[in-house]
């Protein structure tokens, strides 16, 4: 966490908890195609947990829910309203999609926060992939839905017709940009978090200031369960809303 450094003072390393690093082996050790690694364990964890908590809690289903049973139903119910509300009743046919990366972040982000752990959506490659998945889903569903027509997508036929042209230039790379900015939000935030949690936990080891160091550590945890929620919420709804532009492209 917090080293002795040449010089007599705290050397911090937050960025080293995000290297991925062969499971079985040295830390040095290559990492290929085929190689279980610490992101891979934990991704598999995550699904494991989702498996257990969805499947196994709900096996029952008894008229009076044990807890595991309330969790699962209010995921479930919590998403299916979401995607009602911001895709329609036509979106609703793509729910289990929503559903599966919605559980999956949610918990790849809080299996995170348990100290050691590993957070698989902080890395770049793991969130590039989800939202490259989002995006050449809902492009293909709006070609597939509407032909020719998803292209009144870019085209905004409200504003004056001098405008059009530049508006739908606009349109069209605010477009293309939805991946990155969709990828970048989750990892970023994911990352950062983490990061100003160690250099604090760091802190905690020098006398002078470490009942300051325990609180910030204490209140940043607290932030980043609320961050993890809120992470998961935000790339299920912009998801949604996606799938809402493809499902009725029309301005």
């Amino acid at each position: 966490m917090a080293e002795e450094a040449k010089g007599g003072g705290l050397e911090f390393h937050p960025m080293d908890q995000f290297i991925i690093k062969p499971l079985f082996g040295d830390v040095g050790d290559s990492v290929g195609m085929f190689t279980v690694t610490n992101a891979t364990f934990w991704m598999a964890l995550a699904i494991l947990a989702i498996a257990a908590l969805m499947i196994l809690g709900t096996r029952g289903r008894a008229v009076v829910p044990t807890r595991t049973q309330s969790v699962a139903e209010l995921a479930y119910g919590f998403v299916y309203k979401m995607v009602e509300d911001v895709a329609g009743k036509d979106g609703l046919k793509y729910f289990p999609y929503i559903m599966t990366l919605f559980l999956f972040i949610l918990f790849s982000n809080f299996l995170g926060l348990i100290p050691m752990s590993f957070t698989t959506t902080s890395h770049i490659a793991v969130t590039a992939i989800l939202a490259m998945a989002v995006f050449l889903a809902v492009t293909i569903l709006g070609f597939v839905k509407n032909g020719a027509s998803f292209l009144g997508l870019f085209w905004v036929s409200s504003a004056p017709l001098a405008l059009r042209p530049i508006l739908a230039l606009i349109e069209l790379i605010s477009y293309f940009v939805r991946p990155v900015s969709h990828s970048i939000r989750l990892a970023g935030n994911m990352m950062a978090g983490h990061a100003v949690l160690k250099v604090f936990a760091g802190f905690a080891q020098v006398a002078a200031v470490a009942p300051i160091a325990i609180f910030g550590v204490v209140a940043i945890y607290g932030l980043e369960v609320l961050v993890s929620a809120i992470q998961a919420y935000v790339f299920t709804i912009l998801t949604c809303v996606y799938l809402k532009d493809a499902l009725h492209p029309s301005h």
